[in-house]
């Protein structure tokens, strides 16, 4: 025996479980467009990457390539002036300094003239001979170092001539 109750239990849970299967279909829609949406953008994403794989690339690789080139002659240039310029300094530093060192020599000079212009005739006389003894010593040193190098050589010449002596003494003496 079926009740009137549990009839109306069976539809309403029969009712329940259409209701539930809408939604669930409902939802699933929902998905499927969601899906549709994505896959589509995706598809675009794909087409784009494509055409840029096919075109794009080589463009970019093109200008890649240019700026390369651009860096690199930049480079080059940069270091060419660099050099350019270092070279430009060491000579202006070496002329600053000839002339830093001609400009003392003439202030040292100026300064010892100066000096001398206000000492007595007694000193002067012997600043000048001390000068004159300083030339002298100077020529002294010079024909010493000349002698020095003469005598090193005879003494190489005496020292080979001896050798040699030796040598023929030794051969007497085997024959």
């Amino acid at each position: 025996v079926v009740t009137r109750d549990d009839v109306e239990e069976s539809l309403k849970a029969v009712f329940q479980f259409v209701k539930d299967k809408e939604q669930l279909l409902q939802d699933l829609r929902s998905k499927i467009e969601e899906t549709k949406t994505k896959i589509s953008e995706k598809q675009r994403e794909r087409d784009y990457w494509l055409e840029y794989k096919n075109v794009g690339s080589e463009v970019h690789a093109e200008k890649i390539s240019s700026l390369e080139k651009d860096i690199a002659e930049v480079k080059y240039e940069l270091e060419k002036t660099e050099e350019h310029y270092r070279e430009a300094l060491k000579v202006v530093r070496e002329e600053n300094q000839k002339q830093f060192d001609r400009h003392m020599k003439l202030l040292s000079e100026a300064a010892l003239k100066k000096a001398v212009g206000y000492l007595d005739k007694n000193c002067r006389r012997e600043i000048e001979e001390n000068e004159w003894l300083k030339e002298e010593v100077e020529i002294y040193q010079k024909e010493e170092r000349d002698l020095k190098a003469s005598v090193q050589l005879l003494e190489e010449e005496n020292t080979s001539l001896v050798a040699k002596l030796i040598d023929i003494k030794l051969q007497h003496l085997r024959v």
